[in-house]
This record gives structure tokens, C-alpha cells and sequence, in this order.
């Protein structure tokens, strides 16, 4: 790993050359010296009260600052394969269920509560769109995501099935507060790649959220795996603690098509 270079001290006003040289050697310090609090008590205890300022301004401006590093890192980790946002996103299409509303998804309770969502339509009508703006939100509050196709999902695990790394590849996805598995049902699976992803399923059942987005009904899924039976306990964790969401209308990419028919 590539060391980060040292910072330097911004020059906002003149100082003396003995009071740069102090604050360099104290950056130079920092490095190695991650705060102790009993030593921090003391010193605030001593603090004249322009110190304890400049001493939380100093402490804000940190934690801020790893905050901001943190949300990169994991929309980076997500792996989302567009910058999608709910700026300007149209919600006239969508159909939420009765007791439950754009209020309640834009707020990620469901992520809380390790609910699941199901996004059901056409192609074209926003679901991708929608489940990656919310997963981005997701990170920018400090959750974990990770998402994936469904076909690009099979072959991440059999790729470490046999590598003999599944365990591992396993753990790794299952750090994500929300898992989000796009294109569901677009291509049938075949009966190991069922099975490793019933496993992934049922190790999140009820202790993270599921996004899919589908445009296969329930009613297919059993086609789409291959198995009804694992279908069935599929399903039956899906709705178990899970919302369906139904996307109506054309498809956006061909009303905004430069080929035309």
C-alpha cells in the first residue's frame, strides 16, 4: 500500500518561523500519537475557553472528515454501475402499496427494520434507476451496500466456489446493510447457481434489506430457478418482511430513442 504524503499547514495568515516550525512538529507528531483520553481530559481541564474552541473546531472539522472519507469508500465498495440519484427522478409511474409511500422509502426505515423491496415492471421504467438512487442514499447515511446483477452475482460465487473461497466471498457480501440484486429473472438459472442463491437469501433473511428489480411475477420466479420448491421459500421470505413496488408506463429509453422504428 502506498504511503499518503504528509499534509501541509495551510498559510492563512503570516506567522512567525518558530510558530511554523511548532506546528509542523506537531503535525509530524500526529501520526503516531492517536489521542488518549485520560491525557485529552487533562489537557481540557487546563483549557482557557479560546482553546476549547479552537479544540472542538479542530474535532468537528476531524470527524467530518472521516465521515466524508467513509461515505466514498462505500459508494465505491457498492460497486453501482451508474451515478443515479432521486434528483428529478419521476415518480408518476410507480405504484406503492397502500400503507406505504415515497416518504417512507426516501427515509431507508426499511434498511432499519431489514426489510426487503421488490421492484416489479418493464423494462425501461426506472426500477435500476430507483434502486441504485436509493442505495447511494443508503451510503451517504453510513450503510453498507452492495449491488449487484443477478447474473453478475452468479458468477462472482461460483468464480470463489471454485477458487474454494466461498466462505470468504460469502462474508464479505454479507457485511452490506442492504444487498440490492438488479435484473432478477432476466436470464433462467441453473440448479447450483439456484442453490447459491437461495444461501445468499437466507443468510440475509432478517438481518439485512434485499432490493430486486424484476419484471417476472412471482408466479415465474419458480421458472426462473429452476425449482418451485426453492422459488416457494424464496418467495416466502420475500414477502414475509417485504413491499412490492410496481413500475407502469412505457419504456423510457425507447420514448427517448435517437433510432427510430
Amino acid at each position: 500500500m502506498t504511503a499518503r504524503p504528509d499534509p501541509t499547514i495551510p498559510e492563512t495568515r503570516r506567522r512567525r518561523a518558530s510558530t511554523q516550525e511548532k506546528s509542523e512538529r506537531i503535525l509530524a507528531m500526529s501520526r503516531s500519537l492517536p489521542l488518549t483520553r485520560g491525557v485529552l481530559a487533562d489537557t481540557l481541564a487546563e483549557a482557557t475557553p479560546s482553546q476549547l474552541d479552537l479544540i472542538e473546531r479542530w474535532f468537528t472539522a476531524e470527524l467530518d472528515s472521516r465521515e466524508q472519507s467513509r461515505r466514498v469508500r462505500l459508494l465505491k465498495q457498492a460497486g453501482f454501475p451508474a451515478d443515479k440519484t432521486l434528483d428529478g427522478y419521476d415518480w408518476t409511474n410507480l405504484r406503492m402499496p397502500v400503507d406505504w409511500g415515497r416518504e417512507q422509502l426516501e427515509s431507508l426505515e426499511f434498511i432499519n427494520r431489514c426489510e426487503d423491496l421488490v421492484l416489479y415492471g418493464s423494462v425501461g421504467t426506472g426500477k435500476s434507476h430507483l434502486a441504485i438512487a436509493i442505495g447511494r442514499l443508503a451510503c451517504t447515511k453510513g450503510v453498507p451496500v452492495r449491488f449487484f446483477t443477478a447474473t453478475g452475482l452468479l458468477m462472482r460465487l461460483r468464480r470463489a466456489q471454485q477458487d474454494n473461497r466461498l466462505d470468504r466471498e460469502l462474508a464479505g457480501i454479507g457485511k452490506a446493510g442492504l444487498l440490492i440484486i438488479d435484473e432478477f429473472g432476466y436470464l433462467p438459472i441453473d440448479e447450483e447457481g439456484s442453490r447459491l442463491l437461495f444461501q445468499i437469501i437466507s443468510d440475509s433473511y432478517e438481518t439485512r434489506s434485499i432490493i430486486y428489480t424484476t419484471n417476472i411475477e412471482f408466479s415465474g420466479w419458480g421458472r426462473v430457478l429452476g425449482d418451485k420448491n426453492m422459488a416457494a421459500a424464496l418467495i416466502d421470505r420475500t414477502v414475509h418482511h417485504g413491499r412490492l413496488i410496481r413500475f407502469e408506463g412505457r419504456s423510457y429509453r425507447s420514448q427517448h430513442a435517437l433510432m427510430t422504428k
